[in-house]
């Protein structure tokens, strides 16, 4: 019998592509979510840039298996004429697959109460030592304490982002917004905004968020082309003052590292104060400035300014550590300028990204993030199951002669300094290139 079905092709399906059109293909049955791209979970900016292209893998990735049955109602009636799949993304969807049988994805531990526990703990003993004590050593490791805190929110508020932490998702979302907004004043919605098209985009420099921190910061010198930020919607110029800046950022990174922090409270701010379509934006507010209230009321309890400053250096010293290990995964690893793709998701998240060998009693310093490798291909799975799976994932990349970069948590942050050295040094005079991939060949030789 002929084939009645409607069929386009990949050529075809790319000229869909914009806002108001946009068609994906899902093993090659095609979809067009140009209506959901407002109601998508996820943001509008995962489906902006996949829009166009075959996305079964990242669709694997970031979506449970419940999540198949609402596609029929956005299904248009076009199949993909040339959709295939290669031999990576078919191993790859295989060990979804085993993974969800297996139960992987639901089994998530007593991590998240332990942590809660946790957080419980050091705020109770930063108030007190605030409150409490007369000594300046026990305000200042009251300070270090808060430090801490923040740390062990950003994990919760990190966990909570990709998968339900809580048994139900109204105890999800109240975790959300505690442990983010209302303790750390960072709202939940800008990250899962800006975390989201991270994974995505990984590594690209026109398209992550992650990478995109001039004029402080630039990981490669193609940022010396003052490439366009398709996240931000803003050119990222490298002008006479963010030249300065490169030039020393392998000295100024662990310094700036400090009061990171500070960004990540002014971007939380733009996003809900902007235009844009902010799920729960009142909600969100209210947790950022409840943070607003309490901190600075807990400052003000300190007998001097002096002890005040010393407070606030220290907390957000400590958790500059957090920020240097968002850093360490990406810096050193491939990047590269161009859009993302959805049919070599194995890949682009294997070549971006850095794990960090650690003991299994260091889980805890890292948050899960250490095996940033096996996040990135399984955003949805509990941390507490990323050792057991990082077998398999090596594996596969021996299998299709893909890297597996890995190295200790002093190691990663020599690559990082590195690389951020190198980008310096060409800063300094462009007619003196120094070799664009050092950091990269030096991870691929050590194995």
């Amino acid at each position: 019998m002929a084939d009645s079905r409607k069929y386009v092709t990949s050529e075809e399906l790319k000229n869909h592509n914009k806002p108001g059109d946009l068609w994906i293909s899902i093993q090659g049955k095609v979809y067009d979510v140009s209506d959901w791209v407002k109601e998508h979970p996820g943001g509008d900016f995962p489906l902006l840039n996949l829009a166009g292209q075959d996305v079964t893998d990242a669709f694997v990735a970031y979506h449970p298996a419940t999540a198949w049955q609402y596609l029929d109602k956005l299904f248009n009636g076009f199949y993909l004429k040339d959709y295939f799949a290669s031999e990576v993304s078919k191993d790859y969807r295989r060990l979804v697959s085993e993974f969800t049988k297996l139960g992987l994805f639901e089994k998530k531990g007593h991590v998240c109460l332990c942590t809660m526990c946790l957080m419980a703990m050091l705020f109770s003993l930063s108030v007190y030592g605030i409150l409490c004590c007369q000594s300046v050593l026990a305000h200042l490791v009251s300070g270090g304490l808060m430090g801490c805190l923040w740390i062990q929110s950003g994990w919760i508020g990190h966990d909570s982002g990709h998968y339900q932490v809580m048994s139900t998702r109204g105890l999800n979302r109240f975790a959300q917004v505690l442990t983010g907004n209302c303790l750390a004043g960072i709202s939940i919605a800008w990250w899962k905004w800006n975390h989201n098209a991270h994974h995505i985009a990984c590594n690209s420099l026109e398209y992550d968020p992650d990478l995109q921190h001039m004029p402080f910061f630039a990981v490669s010198s193609k940022f010396f082309s003052s490439l366009t930020s398709y996240f931000y919607d803003r050119k990222m110029n490298f002008d006479s003052f963010t030249r300065f800046l490169v030039s020393n950022q392998h000295w100024t990174f662990y310094p700036v590292m400090c009061f990171a922090r500070i960004n990540l409270f002014a971007q939380s701010f733009i996003l809900l104060l902007s235009n844009k379509n902010v799920p729960h934006r009142v909600q969100e507010l209210l947790g950022v400035v409840s943070f607003w209230i309490w901190y600075p009321l807990l400052v003000s309890c300190l007998p001097n300014w002096g002890e005040r400053i010393m407070f606030i250096l220290a907390s957000f010293t400590v958790t500059g550590i957090q920020h240097v290990q968002f850093c360490l995964n990406h810096f050193s690893s491939e990047i590269y300028v161009a859009p993302p793709k959805g049919n070599d998701w194995f890949e682009k998240q294997t070549n971006g990204t850095l794990d960090i060998s650690c003991p299994s009693w260091m889980d805890w310093f890292h948050g899960g993030l250490q095996f940033q490798i096996e996040h990135h291909l399984f955003p949805r799975l509990p941390r507490c199951q990323l050792r057991k799976v990082s077998p398999f994932v090596k594996d596969l990349c021996k299998k299709h002669d893909l890297p597996y970069n890995c190295a200790s948590f002093l190691k990663a942050n020599a690559l990082t300094i590195s690389t951020l050295k190198a980008a310096a040094l060409q800063a300094r005079d462009l007619t003196k290139p120094v070799p664009k991939n050092l950091v990269w060949e030096a991870v691929n030789t050590h194995g």
